[in-house]
C-alpha cells in the first residue's frame, strides 16, 4: 500500500517556491486524464502491441497479415487489436469480407515514432541508463 496516498496535500505556504507550485498546479493534468494516459502507455508496454502499432504506422493491415508479419496466431493478433481498438489507438475499415486496421490518427503515429526515437537514443547511450 502506498503510504503517501494517505498524506494530506501540503498547503502552498509549505512549499519552497509557492508561485512555481501554483503555476504547475493550474496546469497539472486531472486524475482522470492521468489515468487515461497511463492506460494508453500501459498498452505500449507489450512488445506485440508495440509492433502492431508500428506496422500500422506504415500501412493498414488485416488480422491475418499482421499475424503472419509478427509471427503470432490470428487469434493473438485479434486479441491485441481489440485492446488497442478499445483504447482508440487503432480503427477499422471494412472492405467486403476483410477488416483492415489502421492507426486512429496522427497522434498515435507521433507517439510511436517518438517512443521509438527515445528507445534508440537510450540504446545508443547505455551509460545513461539507470542502474537498479
Amino acid at each position: 500500500m502506498n503510504i503517501r496516498a494517505h498524506v494530506p496535500p501540503r498547503r502552498a505556504a509549505e512549499f519552497a517556491d509557492d508561485s512555481r507550485v501554483r503555476r504547475v498546479r493550474r496546469a497539472l493534468v486531472s486524475p482522470d486524464a492521468a489515468l487515461a494516459l497511463a492506460e494508453t502507455f500501459s498498452l505500449l508496454g507489450d512488445p506485440t502491441r508495440t509492433r502492431i502499432l508500428h506496422a500500422l504506422s506504415v500501412d493498414e493491415l488485416c488480422v491475418s497479415d499482421l499475424a503472419g508479419l509478427l509471427g503470432v496466431s490470428p487469434s493473438a493478433a485479434s486479441h491485441q487489436l481489440r485492446l488497442l481498438r478499445d483504447r482508440r489507438l487503432v480503427a477499422v475499415r471494412r472492405q467486403g469480407k476483410r477488416t483492415y486496421y489502421h492507426l486512429q490518427d496522427e497522434h498515435i503515429r507521433t507517439l510511436v515514432d517518438m517512443g521509438l526515437s527515445h528507445a534508440a537514443e537510450d540504446a545508443a547511450a547505455p551509460s545513461r541508463r539507470r542502474r537498479g
